[in-house]
């Protein structure tokens, strides 16, 4: 150790929604909390996030209300409640896209997502729309298929970002791993930087894709990270109308995922995921996008986008490894075998952030990690702020 040394309840390293979530949960809670990011807050997974808080109803279509549906299904009223002031996090000040998210099929899969969505389980969850109401872009005589509005709702991520910093960013430090470092002390870790190390009753790993690197210089084994890559597609055109909605097609997850987005200058951006983002996780961008036209002109031949530009944007999602690779059913939180104090978190999707602050509270507890310290701050004053992430949108089209 050198220099001064803070000793703080809990460090967490990684600025995107999982950390900042936990950051301001744990604050609120009366925990000392701190913060750690090395680039800007909402980098990668979050900012790269189209926003949807669903209820898992996207991944019930194989047939059954399967385990994932169960683990997220309460999330869109828990966020709703933290968006008006009532919930563990106060997110009052994050922008709401839209509080409507569809579910479109074409005539080749309406009669299997009609019959599904009968179902008693999903009664509350789904409501079918009448013709009359179905939203601009699927409101043309050409479209033949059936659509449904879902609990879902989109949010603006970079406010939800801003809106977690601005509350504690007295708390919120750059950190530079060319000089600081994670140590191991006596089967403990902490933080070492120039003249200043930190000491946590626990460390929480909340940095995405990023905590394999950070596992690794703890000589940790387990918890083990998979990544999930996928890479969307963007479009900034001129149909001024915006939309959020899932296009079924012959497998259960959606055929392709649009939200809609707009650059500082006000141009309009589709924002494309879905079955189009995971299965050309490794296509050449330029086979990407015009697959993406394709599917566009497929699905909505009637709208005239007029002048496009288009761009990709590849990403890997960070989750704990699982058998054959499966998509984990619910956030994780696990200890890392290397260093007692040492929490490893990933939420799995957005949606579940709030699911995975409630995780690291209940383990702190568990562990009789209590509020103890209050810490003084000052020596860590020198290392800055990190910046709120701009989006990819406006990076690339700017």
């Amino acid at each position: 150790m050198s220099g001064s040394t803070i000793n703080t309840d809990i460090a967490i390293i990684g600025g995107g929604i999982a950390g900042l979530w936990t950051l301001s949960q744990l604050r609120d809670a009366g925990y000392s909390a701190i913060l750690f990011e090395q680039e800007a807050l909402g980098s990668y997974q979050t900012v790269a996030s189209q926003g949807m808080i669903h209820g898992g109803i996207k991944y019930s279509l194989a047939g059954a209300w399967s385990g994932i549906s169960e683990a997220i299904s309460a999330m869109p009223d828990v966020w709703r409640d933290c968006l008006q002031g009532r919930g563990k996090v106060d997110l009052r000040g994050a922008n709401i896209l839209s509080e409507d998210f569809y579910l479109w099929s074409n005539a080749g899969t309406s009669a299997r997502v009609t019959s599904f969505f009968a179902s008693k389980m999903l009664r509350g969850r789904v409501e079918k729309v009448k013709a009359k109401n179905y939203p601009a872009p699927l409101n043309d005589p050409a479209f033949k298929g059936q659509v449904y509005r879902l609990i879902d709702m989109v949010l603006d991520i970079p406010s939800v970002v801003n809106t977690l910093a601005d509350q504690h960013r007295e708390a919120i430090f750059n950190i530079d791993w060319a000089n600081a470092s994670l140590e191991r002390d006596n089967g403990r870790a902490l933080i070492e930087m120039p003249g200043c190390t930190v000491q946590a009753q626990s460390i929480v790993l909340a940095a995405g894709a990023g905590n394999e690197a950070l596992i690794a210089s703890l000589k940790g084994n387990s918890p083990a990270m998979q990544r999930r890559p996928l890479q969307q597609v963007m479009v900034k055109h001129q149909y001024q109308e915006m939309f959020y909605g899932h296009c079924m097609g012959a497998n259960p997850n959606p055929r392709l995922t649009i939200s809609s987005h707009r650059t500082l200058g006000g141009d309009p951006v589709w924002y494309l995921g879905g079955d189009l983002s995971t299965e050309g996780a490794d296509e050449e961008p330029d086979r990407l996008i015009a697959k993406a036209r394709e599917e566009l002109h497929e699905l909505l031949p009637w709208i005239d986008f007029g002048e496009t530009q288009w761009h990709t944007v590849r990403l890997d999602r960070g989750e704990p490894r699982q058998s054959s690779m499966l998509r984990p059913d619910s956030a994780f939180v696990g200890p890392l075998d290397s260093a007692d104090n040492v929490l490893v978190a990933w939420p799995t999707k957005l949606s579940l952030a709030p699911h995975l602050g409630q995780e690291i509270e209940t383990r702190l507890q568990q562990q009789n990690i209590m509020p103890t310290h209050t810490p003084d701050l000052a020596p860590l004053a020198s290392l800055g702020t990190p910046p709120i992430a701009s989006t990819y949108w406006d990076r690339l089209f700017s």
